[in-house]
């Protein structure tokens, strides 16, 4: 035996892993401990999530097995000639088992060389027990310990969920929910159609990556599956077939991994998307709503002039050529804009989009168009082809604006009329 791959357990502290246990964690618990372990192979992956806990003595033991497990043994199935044992090892490295622990005495009084070797070669971290244990007794340890875990996360998701039904509840809308989700999980989160067009972006305040920046360097690099750890949950749409999905939560893991808990709070902010969206039909409006948070952050300096090309395109603006662009903001009166705000099942905000975008259709330009329900606004970006026909589209957008609102049955008998600047 290697004893440079020896490694004892006082080296190293415990640690626990967001709905389970490590390896380093249960050689810890009273229980291995008992034992007096040893881990002679796999010393550096010990911080391996063990999913639950068996006890077998038979040969064929791996294919009893799913996957992280730590494996308890008296080491009597393992068999006698190291070609079998280095087979035994092998068969467990590839089942995915997180540990084998071995209780020396009964069978053997030290690990055979060509156990430790496949092991150290498979990196399956390996251990020998020098006193021995009950393993009934290791078993509820570990598991009560896998128990109690995965007890913590469903506390910590259900305190998101409750955070996000306060936000719905509160007028926050949909975007809210989503910023909740980015700062519990320190990532940015994205709601997608199901086609993969973006709806809405929400980054973590103190992250520097822009959440549009990361949508467009994920689709371009993966466009059929998404990144490794990437989380992504159905928000249900109550149909049947291609309706029982309504659109998808993403969440990528930018700046920190994503653990389990983070899976399980988004499935349940889920199912709260999914009323909202049946209710008010907003995809339209987050959309739009995306579109006025990029335009605000943009005339307000909070985005590199580097940076907004790209992301513009993310949101659908693709001017042509190098032209100048026009800025445009709409105000609405203040009884107009309280007219149409977030209620269940209004979606006003959305109406006038649409009624504004198709009007703006047939100046023939290229336009990004956005809305801002809190502050009454409709922000505008218009690509020209030359300088001098700014002032002729800037009438016809200020028109076309005006028309929009008429459109959307959003001016009121004697209101102040909007104003377009």
């Amino acid at each position: 035996m290697d004893s440079t791959d020896s490694s004892p357990l006082a080296a190293a502290a415990p640690q626990s892993t967001p709905g389970g246990i490590t390896v380093q964690r249960a050689l810890e618990l009273p229980g291995l401990r008992s034992g007096l372990p040893e881990v002679v192979a796999g010393a550096d992956r010990l911080l391996r999530t063990v999913r639950w806990v068996h006890a077998g003595e038979v040969p064929n033991i791996a294919s009893l097995l799913k996957g992280g497990e730590l494996l308890l043994s008296t080491g009597y199935g393992i068999g006698t000639r190291p070609a079998e044992q280095r087979a035994f090892v092998r068969k467990l490295a590839e089942r995915g088992i997180a540990a084998l622990v071995i209780e020396l005495g009964q069978r053997f009084a030290r690990l055979p060389a060509a156990l430790v070797e496949t092991a150290r070669t498979a990196g399956l971290p390996l251990v020998q027990l020098h006193r021995e244990v009950p393993f009934v007794t290791v078993t509820e340890e570990i598991h009560t310990e896998i128990v109690n875990g995965h007890y913590a996360l469903l506390q910590q998701a259900e305190e998101v969920h409750g955070r996000c039904t306060e936000a719905l509840l509160g007028g926050g809308g949909i975007p809210q929910v989503l910023r909740i989700l980015a700062g519990f999980s320190g990532n940015p989160v994205f709601l997608e159609t199901v086609d993969g067009q973006l709806l809405y972006a929400a980054g973590v305040a103190a992250d520097v990556a822009d959440p549009l920046q990361v949508w467009q360097g994920m689709r371009s690099t993966h466009q059929d599956e998404p990144p490794g750890g990437a989380v992504l949950v159905d928000v249900p749409g109550g149909g049947p077939g291609a309706g029982s999905v309504r659109a998808r939560l993403v969440l990528l893991p930018v700046s920190a991994p994503l653990a389990p808990v983070h899976r399980i709070a988004a499935e349940r902010a889920a199912g709260s998307l999914a009323v909202v969206l049946m209710q008010a039909r907003q995809e339209e409006e987050l959309a739009a709503r995306g579109r006025g948070d990029f335009l605000t952050d943009l005339a307000e300096g909070r985005i590199a002039p580097e940076d907004a090309p790209a992301q513009a395109r993310v949101l659908g603006f693709k001017p042509t050529g190098q032209g100048p662009l026009l800025p445009v903001v709409m105000r609405l009166p203040e009884a107009s804009a309280g007219s149409v705000g977030l209620s269940p099942g209004g979606g006003g905000w959305a109406v006038l989009a649409r009624a504004v975008s198709e009007e703006l259709a047939s100046i023939g330009v290229p336009v990004l168009l956005g809305v801002r329900p809190v502050e009454g606004r409709v922000p505008l970006l218009i690509g020209l082809r030359s300088e001098s026909e700014r002032p002729a589209v800037a009438e016809r957008v200020g028109a076309a604006l005006r028309a929009g609102v008429e459109r959307a049955g959003m001016r009121r008998a004697g209101a102040r009329a909007s104003v377009v600047v």
